[in-house]
């Protein structure tokens, strides 16, 4: 039977936990996820996961921050005062708001983790970042890709 290799077209059912069990996102209750191995589109660690898999096969893996969302980072969270916010803003804890980066014309998006006062505490970090996560996952299909 074919094992998946990189530039494979992968078909994947998956659920994804933390260390405690709990689960943050799974393809369980509806489609499976397709993708191409090695092309970036999903997390280091779970295209490497798949990576030598056969159709039908399972697997659970856990996969650390450097091979996911990164470790989290404390300068990634600022404080801002809420006057810098439209007049109309309804700011709420886990609101996500975008703002410009200077020089570069791209867009930050934030997550408001504290509200104090007229202070905002905002933070970039990816919400998986620094967490070690756990994938069980199905290669349902693979479909090479003829260029």
């Amino acid at each position: 039977m074919a094992k998946a290799k990189s530039g494979d077209r992968v078909t994947v059912h998956y659920t994804g936990k933390f260390e405690d069990g709990k689960i943050f996102d799974t393809s369980q209750d509806g489609q499976p996820l397709p993708f191409e191995l090695g092309s970036g589109n999903v997390i280091q660690g779970f295209d490497e996961a798949v990576v030598g898999m056969e159709p039908g096969e399972c697997k659970t893996v856990t996969i650390t921050p450097d091979k996911a969302y990164g470790e989290y980072q404390r300068e990634l969270v600022i404080k801002i005062d809420k006057t810098k916010l439209p007049p109309d803003a309804d700011p709420q804890i886990g609101q996500k708001l975008s703002a410009n980066h200077s020089g570069n014309n791209s867009k930050i998006n934030f997550t408001i983790v504290e509200i104090e006062d007229e202070v905002l505490t905002l933070d970039a970090n990816h919400v998986l970042a620094g967490r070690n996560l756990v994938f069980e996952i199905e290669l349902v299909e693979i479909s090479s890709i003829i260029l």
